[in-house]
């Protein structure tokens, strides 16, 4: 209702507020009575299979929910003498005086392994969020009968529409094109030298057969258990998606799945076994006759098996180093921050090797014996790069060297590295190029001075301040002892003489 007040805009007299809030409350009461109706619509039952079946036939479980999606869905139980077989859904819709109605169900497929009485215990299963139970029951699983069906398995969407009984589809099995492989890049290779290894799930482009993974993590871990090398350094890949890649064997492309990949440096020389390891998948059968409405496959489970693989690791051949050098194909990388420099003044070097290998076994390069080269201990640096079935990368370093007398100096006098490579079955050594132009006094007599010239202050804290010998000590102490009493004797014929 609008009033106006002389020149005032018209305001809105709340004569309605009470009608408003009756509204809002009656409103409020509806929803709520609206959820809690479709609440109380969403229903599950869990259907068990007959008490009594033959050893060629099927016992199920059936979830049935009304009025709602299956979203989620607990495991179904494990039935002692049962093997699981496959999962398979299927929904249905009812319109009666207008009213709609659905319901969608979840089946498991249980197959009897032998004859027997096996009790299915009282279970829980989580549906969608809310906990559902069923008693179990006993099964007893008697001789095969014999399944004649001559009208043949016919399945119905609209049967449930039409008050029918629905048959469940007949489901077969695609011929798939797909093999799994445990592979390495070398069937032999150095003590020290790099191996890599793959496990990956293949498909060709002309698979038709519905696959799915299982457990990929879990399974991954129980094969890492039996095929890495104890006896090993290993440098992982860290794959954490399984993408696929195309790859080309024998003229033919498949869609390759990487599921691990790392090198490994043996230590010393032997055999790498690798065993027949298996990988399950989840393969889905498919309907006979697809319909559109229920479930149009069926989960169902198929194991695949990779070759067994021996690598052979031979021993590095005969040199004094044998077991100190690193193994792999390197190259020098130097860098110095100065060519010319004055006495006592110092500059920075940095031997770099970069190759392919083990980069974490790479040792210092050796410094021969020189006077007149100062350097400390260097700074190291790595870098690892894992990528294209290789591990590569660099190690640095990083030395501040000074010269005490003038003139020029070759590093290769003062630094070499030595290494074996496998490719070329020799051992190598890396020797620096750069040379350095020393300019100035002679600044040795200023380093002597700046040092410590040694001496018996120098030598307490490093020698043993024990007696040699323990019996010098002994005899000492005698030959002390007899000078005092040869005294006392001396000194007492003395005085006897005397009186």
């Amino acid at each position: 209702m609008l009033r106006y007040f002389g020149g005032f805009k018209p305001i809105i007299i709340p004569i309605f507020a009470p009608m408003v809030k009756t509204l809002r409350n009656l409103l409020f009461v509806c929803l709520a009575l609206f959820i809690v109706g479709q609440a109380s619509g969403q229903e599950v039952q869990i259907e068990l299979g007959p008490d009594q079946l033959g050893l060629n036939e099927t016992f199920t479980i059936k979830a049935t929910l009304s009025n709602d999606k299956i979203k989620s869905y607990d495991q179904f139980p494990e039935i002692p003498g049962f093997q699981k077989q496959g999962i398979s859904q299927s929904s249905s819709m009812n319109i009666i005086n207008g009213q709609m109605s659905s319901t969608n169900s979840i089946i498991q497929y249980y197959k009897p392994t032998r004859k027997g009485k096996f009790t299915l215990p009282p279970f829980d299963m989580e549906i969608n969020g809310g906990s559902f139970s069923s008693p179990g029951k006993t099964i007893t699983v008697d001789d095969p009968v014999s399944t004649q069906n001559s009208g043949g398995n016919v399945f119905d969407p609209f049967a449930e529409f039409f008050g029918r009984t629905a048959e469940e589809p007949e489901y077969i099995e695609l011929e798939d094109d797909a093999f799994f492989a445990v592979s390495a890049d070398k069937e032999e290779i150095y003590s020290g030298e790099g191996v890599t290894v793959n496990i990956a799930f293949y498909m060709s482009d002309q698979n038709q057969a519905p696959f799915t993974w299982y457990e990929p993590g879990k399974q991954l871990d129980a094969i890492l258990k039996k095929i890495k090398p104890a006896n090993a350094w290993e440098e992982n890949f860290n794959i954490t998606n399984i993408e696929p890649s195309v790859v080309e064997i024998n003229g033919k492309k498949w869609n390759k799945y990487k599921i691990y990949e790392a090198t490994f440096f043996p230590f010393s020389e032997g055999k790498i076994e690798i065993p027949r390891v298996p990988w399950e998948m989840i393969k889905y059968r498919v309907a006979k006759n697809p319909t559109f409405f229920g479930s149009n496959r069926q989960e169902d489970f198929k194991t695949f098996y990779s070759s067994a693989k021996t690598i052979t690791v031979k021993p590095l051949p005969p040199h004094p180093l044998k077991n100190e050098v690193a193994v792999g194909v390197y190259q020098l990388r130097e860098n110095i921050s100065s060519l010319e420099v004055e006495t006592g003044k110092g500059f920075n070097y940095n031997f770099g090797i970069s190759g392919v290998g083990n980069i974490n076994a790479i040792q210092e390069p050796r410094k021969l014996s020189q006077t007149n080269l100062n350097t400390f201990a260097p700074n190291v640096q790595q870098q690892i790069n894992r990528g294209y079935g290789r591990v590569s990368g660099i190690k640095e370093f990083s030395y501040f060297i000074t010269l005490n007398e003038a003139g020029e100096y070759s590093l290769k006098e003062y630094f070499n590295w030595i290494y074996f490579d496998p490719i070329r079955a020799v051992y190598d050594t890396l020797r620096p190029e750069g040379k350095v132009l020393v300019t100035g006094e002679s600044k040795v007599n200023q380093a002597l001075s700046g040092q410590r010239l040694g001496g018996i202050y120098d030598r307490i804290a490093t020698e043993n301040n024990q007696f040699l010998n323990e019996r010098y000590k002994y005899y000492f102490s005698a030959a002390i002892n007899l000078l005092l009493v040869g005294a006392v004797v001396l000194l007492a014929v003395l005085i006897i003489r005397k009186k």
